[in-house]
């Protein structure tokens, strides 16, 4: 394993642009993701981390060494692919074993790591299965163990989940994670699933456009987006204009918006005193009756749907405003009737200026 460290690193197709200026760094045994929509850049920074494609310019880094102009097979990296890519007419062990063949591993040393691999992935019982008597997410797994087996500097994943039903994307989630995290392998892992970026990562880099939003810990990321993309693609949030100024308290701010007045905490100063704000459908609370200090709003409710661990609510203020909620217990109350809510003074996080 080794530390990926990218430099500005710009890619364009003709007058599109696939990557644009970006740089991050995989430290040695982290798992980090690249989340973004479907054209943002994603697999095609995967793709020059592979050596598929070569970056205009700037500069891509494994272990300290530049690696711009070598080949895929000259850099020490393997490929996780969202379609498997398992051959047909090999079985098991022996397309887990391609790779170690290509680079003329001795046999005893192929044997050695084959067993290994399928202990690790639990396929022990299916070393001479073809792929089709396979599941998906035992092929899945064979895939990761192909990877894994030649011990990579850095193991690249192309969306390998995406084939998988949701109950089998959970499970294997987690394997792919446990095998990570218990053979440190320096991880960079391509998705558009948020639930998964936030599950797996040890850092995400979130992409728009080929350029990069945001690079932190998932906790960072959610909890504090830097922008108006982040805050809406990463989970459900609710943003709104603002006008804010200090409050008498320091870290302190009374906000007003389009769903009133309220008494803010924020370790973050505002950018600006006109400014976007975000805050999270969960964080909000049902009271009977508000109290003083408390940063209430009343709302009617247009719709309501029991979740079972939660009650998704969509509600309205008197200025039309929309809010969406997330409340743990349904509220005593229908759609069409009146509610009133409160936020706790650090719910509300501040976004950039409004232009």
């Amino acid at each position: 394993m080794s530390k990926l460290i990218l430099e500005q690193v710009t890619k364009a197709f003709g007058d599109f642009y696939a990557a644009r200026d970006i740089s991050f760094c995989a430290e040695e045994g982290e798992f980090v993701t690249l989340l973004g929509p479907s054209g943002c850049g994603k697999t095609t920074l995967l793709k020059m981390i592979g050596g598929f494609h070569q970056p205009d310019s700037g500069r891509i880094l494994i272990g300290e060494k530049a690696v711009n102009n070598q080949p895929p097979e000259k850099r020490n990296t393997a490929m996780c692919f969202q379609s498997y890519a398992l051959f047909p007419h090999l079985n098991v062990s022996h397309n887990i074993c391609f790779g170690l063949k290509q680079r003329r591993i001795a046999l005893s040393e192929q044997q050695s790591r084959l067993a290994e691999a399928l202990k690790q992935v639990g396929l022990e019982n299916h070393r001479l299965k073809m792929p089709a008597q396979l599941s998906g997410g035992q092929q899945q797994r064979v895939a990761l163990a192909r990877a894994m087996i030649t011990r990579p500097d850095v193991i690249l994943f192309d969306e390998p989940l995406s084939n998988l039903d949701a109950k089998l994307r959970e499970s294997v989630r987690f394997e792919i994670k446990e095998l990570q995290r218990q053979y440190q392998l320096t991880s960079i892992y391509v998705t558009h699933d948020q639930a998964e970026a936030l599950a797996m990562s040890d850092k995400i880099v979130v992409l728009n456009g080929g350029s990069v939003e945001q690079t932190g810990k998932p906790e960072e990321i959610y909890y504090r987006p830097a922008n108006r993309f982040v805050a809406d693609f990463i989970g459900a949030a609710n943003i709104d204009t603002a006008h804010i100024a200090p409050a008498e308290q320091p870290g302190f701010y009374r906000v007003r918006c389009g769903l009133g007045e309220f008494y803010v905490r924020s370790t973050t100063p505002p950018r600006a005193e006109h400014c976007y704000l975000c805050w999270r459908p969960e964080d909000v609370q049902f009271i009977s009756q508000p109290q003083k200090g408390d940063n209430h709003f009343t709302l009617t409710l247009d719709k309501m749907a029991f979740m079972g661990n939660l009650t998704e609510a969509w509600g309205h203020n008197d200025t039309g405003l929309s809010v969406r909620l997330q409340l743990l217990k349904k509220p005593p109350v229908a759609p069409g009737e009146r509610a009133c809510f409160r936020l706790p003074q650090d719910a509300i996080h501040f976004l950039e200026p409004v232009s």
